[in-house]
Order: C-alpha cells, then structure tokens, then sequence
C-alpha cells in the first residue's frame, strides 16, 4: 500500500479546478521512494505519453478478444473504450484514473442473442446484433441509475444486497457458462489453441513486469504466428482496407424479451467498478469513496454509449491497475493519452481488418484461460473475504446458483427468455437472503457440514483489484 498523501498532495487536490488539469510532479522525471504520482499530477509529457501507451497496451489483447468473440467491429469497439474514458475521465474530475475497456460479461448475453460462433462460418447477423445493442443499452442505463442512487444514497446497500458469497457466485458462474463456447473455437484448430493456452501460461511464470502482466497479449500473438504458418489466417482483407476512414457505426434495436438475459451483468460491473475504487484508494491514500457514486454512473452512461453505436459494454481494467501499481504513476492524463490512442488506432481500418484475422484457434485459446479466469476470480473474492461455506447458506447458494448457469437452465415467461446467467445470479441472491432471513427468524441452527477453516486475515482495501473480473 501506498504512503498516504503529503500535504502538498493534499493541497492540489483541494485547488484542482478542471479535470484536465495537472500539477508536475518533483522535477517530472523521477519519483522519489515510498511516493506515487498522483491523479492530478503528471510526469514530463514524453514519460506520461510513454506510460498512457502502456495502458493502451496493457488493455489491448482483452478489449479485443470481445468484439472477435462476439462478431462487433473492432475499431467501432476500439473507438467506444476510446470515448468511454474520455467521458468517465470527465464525470469523475480527473480524480479516479481508468480506463474503460470491454466488458467480458456481456459476452454470454450478447452470444444468446446473436448465435455468433467465432469464425463459424456464418457472418454477424445485423438485425441480431441490434437486439443485443439494446440488451447493452439496457445494461449500461440500469448502471447509470445504480450509481445515481450511489451517488445520494451511499454504497452500503450494494453490500448488504451482494455479500462476498453472492458476489464471488455470480462473477463465477458468468465465467463457467461461457465453456462451452471456448471449447466450439478450440475445436476448429485444436494444435494452434493449445499452443496459444501454452504460451500464455509460459509467459506468465517466465516473465516479471510488465511482459508477464501482458502474457494474453503475447500468447495470442504467438499463437497467431503459429496460425499464420499452419495457412489458417486469410490476409485478404488487410489488402482491400483503407489506411484512414471512420469506424462502423450500427444502430440498436430493442426487445424486452432479452431484458432477462442482460439485466443480471449489472451486478458484475458495480463490483468491478466498486473495486476499482476501493483498490486506487489503497495505493494512493486518497479516500475516493465519494466518486464511487459518479464511476457507475460514467461507466453506465459509456456502456450505453457504446451500444448505441456498434461497441461492446464497457468496465474498469485490473491490467491497468497493475501497470500503475509497477509505475507508481496513477496520473489521469496518462489515460488520457491512451484513449487518445485508441481514438487514433481506431480511425485505422487497416488495423482493424489485421485484428480481425484473427483465427478460431487462437481466440479459442485466449478464451480457454479467460473464461476460467474470470470464473476462478469469483472463487477468489470468496478466498479473500473468507466465506465459510461450512455454514449451509453460503453452500447452499454457491451450489444451487453455480449449477443453473454452468447447465444453462432456461426459463420461458411469455416472450421473455431468462438463461442460466440470469437465473443463476437471480437464484444466488434470492437463495442467500431467503435461507438468512428463515434462519434468523426461527432462530435454528444451521450446523456446520464440516469444521470450519478460514485462511488468514487478508489486507481487502490493498487486494481489492484482485478480486475483480474482466
């Protein structure tokens, strides 16, 4: 954990008057021990450039794995994380460096929707991907509420509605759902997807920095070579696209029937979003409970932003919490460096159409490991927040809420279709309250299955990060 703030640190924050405005750390080429580079202070602008290009990096191979898995353009989705920064940037006063990059989440609800297999065969259909724009409207709209009510109300009923056992269910069971589509991309070129899951577990335990914290990028651009050797990429496309134009923009469509299918990712972007304060207040010494309220609500009104126009949900990154955490420089204009470059990368149609040759092997490679990342990342938050689940409640609602998504449980009300996200996130919260409320009320004692064993104390405000999903 960061030394808390000086008080000249102290005084810039309380004199900031604009968002975009930075005070020069020291002498702007070096941080002194035990300090950090603050929000509202900046590095020379070669070093902070250098560094918003880190983030850019650091982002890269996530945001992109999103639109590929789930057919959206690339630089319609490159252009949106661009511009959803910039926004939250703005709606949070320069106080809470993020950068807004592709939410994974979506990708079940999206997939239900559009029936998209990645490099299946079969082209996006257009009407299809309209509906799930709306669904990510629906999303980011909800979110954009959530942290209004946050922002009067306090953050203290999201932990009361979503205690550690229901949080880490949900984050887990929208990681575990999502196996069977990884495993339908591993199977149109399983030599290539294995090698890609290979070096992406290599370069994670052989490299220290920043090259070990980019190991998905660098698996998939191994993986890619070994595609390109094996004759399994098609170059086309890169020679018939421009070298400038405008991303592609495609308007939404709504359906309340796929409501039920969407809604649920809600619960996963507050606590990505409530994580991501809590852990930049860690390593800055900066109390930013008072802008959680404002985050929901930016990183909901870029959500709906994005899928107004043809992009992907958007969410904070634990890539670039870890970057900032290696350079000890949580400055907001490096982010605004990097969304500026996204911005930059997305008027590149030729960068575009390269990204998007990426073939089914290695994306079912990438998604091998993220998927169940995500899913393990659920197991984690209740590691770290030592759940007991001795105690029948808490087994009883990871049990019952993980089976329904991972089969895939369906539920048909009328024109509404509810999946096994939906169900299973519904089930974990209402089985947990439920089961609490019954036992406090009859005053029975749930007696424990097994002696109950919980690890050491952990440090939550400095591993806050830790526990959130991409």
């Amino acid at each position: 954990m960061a030394a808390p703030q000086t008080e000249k640190s102290t005084k810039q924050v309380e004199t900031k008057k604009h968002a975009f405005s930075w005070t020069l750390h020291g002498d702007g080429c070096s941080i002194a021990p035990g300090e950090v580079v603050l929000p509202n202070e900046r590095l020379s602008w070669p070093r902070t450039v250098g560094i918003g290009l880190q983030h850019v990096i650091a982002m890269f191979g996530a945001t992109f794995l999103v639109p590929l898995l789930t057919g959206f353009d690339p630089a319609t989705t490159l252009f949106f994380t661009g511009t959803g920064t910039i926004l939250f940037l703005l709606i949070t006063a320069g106080r809470l460096p993020s950068y807004l990059g592709s939410s994974f989440a979506l990708l079940a609800p999206i997939g239900a929707v559009t029936g998209y297999v990645a490099s299946g065969g079969s082209p996006l259909d257009p009407a299809k991907q309209a509906l799930a724009q709306g669904g990510i409207i629906a999303v980011g709209a909800t979110l954009a509420v959530v942290g209004l009510i946050v922002h009067f109300a306090g953050a203290g009923w999201i932990d009361k509605l979503m205690p550690p056992v229901v949080t880490g269910a949900i984050v887990s069971l929208i990681g575990f759902n999502l196996a069977p589509a990884a495993w339908g991309s591993v199977q149109k070129a399983p030599v290539t997807a294995v090698v890609t899951i290979i070096s992406i577990l290599l370069i994670t335990v052989l490299f220290k920095g920043i090259i070990g914290r980019l190991s998905i990028l660098f698996g998939v651009l191994i993986g890619y070579a070994t595609a390109a050797v094996r004759g399994e990429v098609d170059f086309t496309s890169i020679g018939n696209a421009s070298w400038f134009g405008t991303p592609h923009f495609h308007a939404p469509a709504f359906d309340p029937s796929t409501l039920g299918l969407f809604i649920p990712v809600v619960l996963v972007l507050i606590a990505e979003n409530v994580g991501h304060v809590k852990s930049v207040s860690a390593m800055t010494g900066e109390n930013l409970d008072d802008v959680t309220g404002r985050a929901l609500f930016a990183d909901g009104l870029s959500t709906v932003l994005a899928g107004s126009g043809g992009g992907s949900g958007t969410t904070t990154y634990a890539e670039n919490i870890g970057v900032m955490a290696a350079t000890r420089v949580y400055s907001t204009a490096a982010y605004v460096v990097a969304a500026m470059t996204a911005l930059g990368l997305s008027m590149l149609p030729k960068f575009g159409a390269l990204i998007a040759t990426i073939p089914a092997g290695v994306l079912g490679g990438a998604a091998t490991v993220l998927y169940g990342m995500i899913g393990m990342l659920g197991v984690r938050i209740w590691v770290q927040n030592q759940v007991d689940f001795s105690n029948p409640v808490n087994l009883n609602t990871a049990a019952v809420s993980m089976i329904v998504a991972i089969a895939n449980y369906t539920l048909l009300v009328g024109d509404a279709k509810f999946e096994g996200i939906a169900l299973g996130s519904g089930a974990a919260i209402l089985i947990y309250h439920v089961m609490y409320w019954i036992s406090k009320v009859r005053g029975t004692n749930l007696e424990a299955a097994t002696p109950a064993s919980a690890p050491a104390g952990t440090d939550l405000e400095s591993e806050a990060y830790k526990t959130r999903h991409r």
